[in-house]
This record gives C-alpha cells, structure tokens and sequence, in this order.
C-alpha cells in the first residue's frame, strides 16, 4: 500500500539536500503507483538537482499539461523558472565569451539553408529551441527554396548561434562582411580569347583596366541573376488624383564566374559586356544576322550558351534562386549600407538589389570555397 507519509517525507528530504534518501523515497514511489504527478514532479526535481536538466525540462513541461492542483502547478513553474534562467544566464555568458575579442565584434550574416518539407517539422523543433521561439512560427521562418539571412550582427554572437543550430539539426552558417569584401571582384568588359586559354579584359574595384587569363577548369561556380530596372510613373490614385510610383522598367541580366584559386569573382552583365569586342559570340544559326544588329538579349543569350560549354564542370546557381534570396535582404537597410556591390548599372536612384547580389554571390564564394570537380 502507498505510504501516507511519503510526500512529507520526500519533501523533508529535499529541504535538508538529502537527495539519497529522496531518490530511494521516489523510486519506491513510482514503483507502487508509476502515474502518480508528485512523484513525478519529484523525479523532476532530482533531474535537476543532478544537473539533468533537459530531462528535468522534459518532467516539468508533461507534468504542465497533465496537474491541476494549484500548489502542484506553482512548484512546477518555478522549476521551469529555474531552468530558464540558468539557460538565459549559460547563453549570456558563452555569448560575452565569444565576443571577447576585438575581431568578433565585425558584422556578419547568419544564414539558414533550405530545409525539405518532410523534415520541417523536425527542424523546427531545433531552431525554436535553440531561439526561443514558438515551433509554429520556427516553420514559418524555415526557408523552403534557397537561402535566407535570418539575423545580422557580432560575427561572435553569430558563430555562438551558427554551432547550436548545427547541433540542433538546423542547416546554418554564419560569415563575416569583412571576409567577403577580400573577395576581389573584376567587371568584365570583354572576352579577349576564348580557346584554348580564356582571356578577359576587365576592371578592378578602382576601375582600373587590366586583363586576366585562366583555365576554364579554374571556374567552380557561375551564380546568376536578374536585377531590376525601376523608373517612376505617373498614375492615376484614389479620387483621380495623380500618384507618382515606382514600377519595374526592365531586367538587367548578370553572371559570375567564381575563381577560388585566386580569391576573385569575374563578373559580367548584359547592360556592360562590350559585345563587338573581342572574341564574338556568333548566333547559334547557320545564316547569323551582324552583330551590330543582334539586340542585347540575343547577344547575351550567345554568350551564356558559349560559356556553359566551357564551364560545364562549374556548380549552376540560377536566376530562381536568387529571386528567392533577395527580398529576404532588402530592407536590412544597416547591412546593406555595408556592401559596395561593383555593379554597372545606369540608375537614377540607388536600389538594395545591387547589394543583395553581392552579398548573394560572395556569400556562395566564401560558403564552397573549393573547386567543385
């Protein structure tokens, strides 16, 4: 039969810490009556005190759902108190620890990777955990087709959270600006060759012109994009009144070619690729119009069909996937203020697109920095 005098007892016990006599008391508790919530509440509480916490956790959060005596509930909440804080206060101190040093202080992204539909559940589990958040809004935030920068700040902090979320089964990496702006970037104006050794002449961050040669097999990824053309329109608004908005005009089409062995990205775009220069993309067809009367579109679409011959062994990023990227980027105004995206675009007025392919494409540098044979 239970023993009358055991909660008494158990509790005696744990009030002078003789948590011998308090496990030996609740072992012969759940032994007799398993379902019983105070013996389980106790069973948490030696979780605990034993430094087992997440088992603890795991007691506090079922007995929650299942107790409905009052004095029952507040002990437990207390306990789930007790636990909180000491993960606030172990957070806290791993995040001043890695944060210590000057270098840790620079800005960084934290970026999560795609997670496929039949593990988001799970994963959101990790990630709600390890930010504190609700599982339901964790999925939400969960991206499905390509990357998103989910926070901005100390590459310190960031690291704390980027180790883990890897540890919680949440796809994550965290780099810092400063490590993607040693990333060079060379503006191609024109192929000067093709074969059997491609040469470019291009322009560095300083627009200072100069030509480079390389191999072909040198190429690991060709990330590419579409950036918008905006103009301001006249419309008509609410009560016949005119508006003045922004609309997209037109596509500016853009390619890198990333070349890890020598720290650089070749970038081209259709708006600046000087395309009677140099070694001429020819049309595909036998009875090709001149050059000088193929319209950008044709004359760029030559180019890209020339160079997947040359680079089939590179990594493809497409357009789409950028596309998923970027309005995840566009209003991080103080992240974006940080990049200097070497893009010639004619703009009459800034736009955070051309910082969001920067960050986009140098990020995919510095993420697979090795050649992808």
């Amino acid at each position: 039969m239970p023993n009358p005098d055991w909660l008494p007892q158990v509790a005696a016990a744990f009030e002078r810490q003789d948590y011998t006599q308090a496990a030996k008391l609740v072992k012969q508790r759940l032994t007799i009556a398993p379902d019983d919530l105070w013996g389980q509440f106790y069973l948490g509480r030696l979780h605990e005190v034993a430094g087992r916490r997440e088992a603890a956790e795991a007691v506090y959060r079922q007995l929650l759902r299942k107790a409905n005596n009052p004095k029952m509930v507040n002990q437990v909440r207390q306990g789930v108190e007790r636990l909180t804080a000491y993960k606030q206060a172990r957070r806290k101190a791993a995040i001043a620890a890695a944060t210590a040093k000057p270098e840790d202080a620079q800005l960084g992204v934290l970026v999560l990777e795609p997670i496929a539909s039949e593990a988001r559940a799970e994963v959101a589990k990790g990630l709600a955990s390890v930010m504190q958040l609700d599982v339901r809004n964790a999925q939400l935030i969960l991206p499905r087709r390509g990357w998103r920068v989910y926070r901005t700040g100390a590459i310190g902090e960031l690291r704390f959270y980027q180790d883990a979320l890897i540890q919680a089964g949440v796809p994550a990496f965290c780099l810092a600006l400063a490590t993607l702006a040693e990333i060079r970037i060379f503006r191609v104006d024109y192929f000067q060759s093709l074969a059997p050794q491609p040469t470019v002449v291009c322009r560095d961050e300083s627009d200072s012109s100069g030509s480079l040669t390389f191999d072909w097999s040198e190429i690991s990824q060709r990330v590419e994009g579409r950036l918008p053309i905006f103009e301001q329109v006249v419309d008509l608004g609410p009560w016949g009144k005119l508006v003045h908005k922004e609309q997209t005009l037109d596509y500016v089409q853009i390619c890198d070619l990333h070349l890890p062995s020598r720290q650089c990205i070749l970038r081209l775009c259709d708006s600046s690729y000087q395309f009677l220069q140099g070694a001429m993309i020819q049309a595909s067809q036998a009875n090709a119009i001149a050059p000088t009367q193929m319209t950008t579109r044709i004359n760029w679409n030559n180019l890209m069909q020339r160079l997947k011959l040359y680079t089939n062994q590179a990594t493809i990023v497409n357009g789409d996937a950028f596309k998923a990227f970027a309005p995840m980027v566009l209003d991080e105004k103080a992240l974006i203020a940080q990049i200097e995206p070497y893009i010639d675009v004619f703009r009459k007025k800034e736009t955070a697109w051309d910082a969001a392919f920067q960050l986009y494409s140098t990020l995919h540098f510095a993420r697979y920095p090795q050649t992808q044979n």
